[in-house]
């Protein structure tokens, strides 16, 4: 089966954004490759960059004498994030999932996990797809297995699944389902901040573990603690045929990758 995601950002020829380029090539963030232009480090086609331009297909693009490239393969990975493990690109942070994972290119996560949270967690090199995923105006699933201190009763299923008042809002209706005596799972389709547990201490319970199962299309499965791997043809043509039509502006409250949980 051919992949449509995968040509899309091979055949990718139109101009883009200098910070982007770098992003792409592994060299750092978007926001880092403001800053790094700002200093006159980068050069494109001999001459010193500007904050704001544009690349085309054939300008050199080099920082600090280097010359850099965009990658040619896009990689997604599933990752099984363990508890302890911290969703940031911050580089003093030493249990970043960035450094946990160290992967051989830059990859960056599609929607954060929080520190104590644990379970799938997308990473790639692939801008376009974390913003058309995250956005919460596009209602994409996410699913999450959870564990309380207190017994689950009929009056919480109710009350979770019908909205929750937290951040000066109402969370979405949602579905929830009763697994266990202390266990339901719940599906989602937006990212306020720490929005399960939050939802949960509103009701009076405190979350013991949180785990997440689903994206969309990609499941957890038996992949490991710990351990990634790459999705495949047939999980990413799934993926590009419930993302297509959906926009890629920014998220919720300007966030793009605003999801913890």
């Amino acid at each position: 089966m051919s992949n449509r995601i995968r040509e899309e950002f091979i055949r990718k020829k139109e101009p883009v954004r200098l910070n982007k380029y770098l992003s792409e090539a592994g060299v750092c963030s978007r926001r880092e490759a403001d800053r790094l232009i700002e200093t006159g480090r980068v050069t494109v086609d001999g001459r010193t960059a500007q904050t704001g331009m544009r690349i085309i297909p054939g300008q050199v693009v080099k920082v600090g004498g280097k010359t850099v490239s965009r990658q040619d393969e896009m990689v997604v990975l599933a990752v099984n994030k363990p508890k302890g493990i911290v969703c940031t690109e911050e580089r003093r942070e030493r249990n970043s999932i960035v450094r946990f994972l160290d992967y051989p290119i830059r990859v960056t996560y599609v929607g954060r996990l929080d520190k104590d949270s644990r379970g799938l967690l997308l990473m790639t090199n692939n801008g376009d797809i974390i913003n058309r995923m995250m956005r919460a105006a596009n209602h994409h699933e996410k699913e999450y297995k959870v564990t309380v201190d207190r017994e689950i009763t009929d009056d919480f299923i109710r009350k979770m699944s019908s909205g929750v008042a937290i951040l000066d809002t109402v969370t979405r209706p949602c579905r929830v389902e009763k697994l266990g005596k202390y266990t339901f799972r719940i599906i989602l389709t937006q990212g306020l901040n720490r929005q399960i547990r939050r939802m949960c201490e509103a009701l009076g319970y405190e979350v013991r573990d949180l785990v997440r199962v689903r994206i969309m299309n990609i499941r957890l499965g038996s992949l490991r603690e710990g351990e990634y791997r790459k999705l495949t043809d047939q999980e990413l043509d799934e993926l590009y045929e419930l993302i297509k039509d959906s926009p890629a502006e920014p998220g919720e409250n300007g966030n793009r990758n605003k999801d913890h949980r």
